[in-house]
């Protein structure tokens, strides 16, 4: 293989893109706006799906890979470039769970360290949480990832790679098909050639794909989200109830959220959901009542049945590849994600069984 178009410059097209240079791929990079400023920026960044054991195999088997991964690649990224992506190990207490027997029966079975804990030892930990909570579960080792700077981390790398172009603000108007497969896309800047075109445009890519008359079902979901900016000791672990979770950064800042809103591509910030949210992490930490919202701000996430992401060659449609439709975990499922394309890319063993995320069967043909 020797040339790979990528569209979208999100987590997951940062890292197919880093991943392939890395490989030796010529690889070009095309984002309508400015890389990393779409979900993978707005996202919390917890390094697990909220409630793993929600989810099927397909899931979890790219879950726990990237899991394993995330400190190896912010070591690398760091070395690399100078910029540290915080990968934050707290660990994370869910709070209240209807289905805990469910919950800790999905950990014996993959192995995974999930304890219920008296609330007492919960209180000992976090000293400000809230009264009303009467259970917990505990996962040490959970990580969050600062996604901001992570963004930023594979965007400088990605600009010292000899073998990577980048194009930003570089919209997508058509694409390219010669002699029976897709050689390249049309932009406003001209014509770009390559072997093979990587979507990964996120909750966009449904819409890119129309023209060619493929229905990829991904839609847009509104997620909105708050910080406050805390003492540095405020909070030392994720607390996660009622499907709102708080998240400690390093420095102090605390994240709460998020909304789940299908109202197609608006990203505008409510009032509503400003004080919902507020009311939430009020809840959660009595003390945040007493704090200012720092930021409030909204993204759009993928969403796609079952959070089953596309990654794949489209048969339909040779030289056209997909890496997207992760729903609310993009950031958790993106270095396994990334590594599968690019070994199924390049013909080598896959890290996990690509059958479940293939594109086959799952569009809906013009």
């Amino acid at each position: 293989m020797s040339s790979v178009l990528v569209v979208g410059g999100g987590a997951l097209g940062l890292l197919s893109a880093w991943m392939l240079a890395r490989e030796g791929v010529q690889v070009t990079l095309v984002e309508r706006g400015e890389v990393g400023r779409e979900a993978s920026w707005a996202g919390g960044g917890i390094v697990s799906p909220l409630y793993p054991w929600r989810y099927g195999a397909a899931v979890t088997a790219l879950a726990h890979w990237s899991q394993d991964f995330y400190p190896r690649l912010g070591a690398s990224l760091l070395a690399e470039t100078g910029i540290d992506p915080e990968v934050h190990v707290t660990g994370l207490y869910w709070l209240d769970l209807e289905d805990e027997v469910a919950a800790l029966s999905w950990a014996s079975r993959q192995g995974r360290s999930l304890t219920a804990l008296p609330m007492s030892e919960v209180r000992a930990a976090v000293p400000g949480l809230g009264r009303g909570f009467t259970r917990a579960l505990h996962m040490e080792g959970v990580a969050n990832v600062r996604n901001p700077y992570l963004m930023r981390a594979l965007h400088k790398a990605l600009q010292q790679q000899p073998n990577l172009t980048m194009r930003e603000h570089c919209f997508v108007q058509g694409f390219i098909h010669e002699h029976g497969r897709l050689r390249g896309v049309h932009t406003e800047a001209g014509a770009l050639y390559a072997e093979h075109v990587v979507i990964t445009a996120g909750a966009w890519s449904g819409e890119l794909l129309a023209p060619l008359g493929l229905g990829l079902p991904i839609e847009p979901v509104k997620g909105q989200m708050i910080l406050y900016k805390c003492a540095d000791d405020f909070l030392q672990t994720m607390l996660l109830a009622k499907g709102r979770y708080a998240i400690p950064r390093r420095d102090g800042h605390v994240l709460v959220g998020s909304t789940l809103e299908y109202v197609g591509f608006n990203k505008t910030p409510t009032e509503e959901a400003l004080a919902s949210l507020q009311a939430s992490a009020e809840e959660l930490l009595p003390a945040l009542a007493e704090a200012a919202v720092a930021r409030h701000w909204a993204g759009l996430r993928p969403g796609s049945p079952d959070g089953i992401p596309f990654i794949g060659e489209v048969p339909e449609c040779p030289g056209l590849w997909l890496n997207c439709g992760h729903y609310r975990n993009g950031l958790v499922l993106a270095p396994a994600s990334c590594r599968l394309l690019v070994d199924l890319m390049l013909g080598n063993k896959s890290i996990i069984d690509p059958v479940p995320y293939a594109p086959a069967g799952r569009l809906m043909l013009a």
